[in-house]
């Protein structure tokens, strides 16, 4: 079966079923699993109304896409981006699917998101549209059902808003949602974990092409939760850090940070 080439305007969803139709090509997949392997299980769109702080009211949309639950409960972060769609969703649904696999945790694939630029939102406004998305979504979530986890424009902080909102409905339950405050039973190291794994993932390439971590020239793109964190560890190794941008910008030097 020859599998198509994704083109540069095709969304993450056709990036994904084209890299698992490869891979299904080399494990001489038969058509049905094939089928079963692109098909998420469930998919959920939700509108979220939310009154503004100034009176008004907005009708925000969110998404939570469970790509499998046969390995153990799905898992997934949630982010709240302007371009967050359905395809989009999918995607990293399904690539969490792999990843877990991977690396042979007993989870499935999940995401979610909500359609949305979080900058524009007062921290009381960004509480109550979490909220609502877990209102509408909570019968589906649940330690032994869908675990969600933070993402793009998420944090400790939203969590912590998940897991009290769900605990309403269900009592409490901080095994509900990952990326928690310690002091509410996160996990030690979850903040700087995403940076951890850019690092050792680097490390790991340096080595395999003979290249010297010491010393090394690093640019970083993306300088948030995760790019900060990173830069941290590359400095650490004794590496140098000459680049770093974000959407603002970015800045450069030739000596490198310390």
């Amino acid at each position: 079966m020859e599998t198509p080439t994704p083109q540069d305007h095709e969304d993450p969803r056709e990036i994904v079923v084209h890299n698992v139709l490869k891979a299904a090509d080399r494990l001489g997949l038969d058509s049905e699993m094939r089928t079963l392997l692109n098909m998420p299980f469930r998919e959920v769109r939700v509108e979220i109304p939310l009154r503004m702080d100034n009176g008004s009211l907005r009708i925000f949309v969110g998404y939570r896409v469970q790509h499998s639950g046969v390995r153990g409960p799905a898992k997934g972060g949630i982010r709240f981006h302007p371009s967050t769609g359905l395809n989009e969703v999918r995607a990293l649904a399904a690539a969490m699917t792999w990843k877990t696999a991977l690396v042979n945790l007993p989870f499935g694939g999940a995401k979610g998101g909500i359609n949305v630029d979080p900058k524009e939102l007062s921290t009381t406004e960004l509480q109550r549209l979490t909220r609502g998305y877990i209102r509408r979504i909570h019968l589906l979530l649940g330690p032994y059902r869908d675990i969600p986890a933070p993402d793009m424009n998420t944090n400790a902080q939203v969590m912590t808003w998940i897991f009290d909102e769900y605990s309403a409905h269900h009592g409490y339950t901080p095994a509900c949602v990952t990326g928690k405050p310690v002091e509410l039973g996160g996990s030690l190291g979850r903040e700087s974990a995403t940076g951890r794994g850019v690092f050792c993932v680097t490390e790991a390439l340096l080595k395999d092409l003979r290249i010297p971590m010491a010393g090394a020239r690093v640019a970083i793109q993306g300088f948030g939760n995760v790019g900060s964190f990173a830069a941290g560890f590359f400095v650490d190794a004794g590496a140098k850090v000459i680049a770093v941008s974000d959407i603002n910008g970015g800045s450069s030097t030739r000596k490198g940070w310390t």
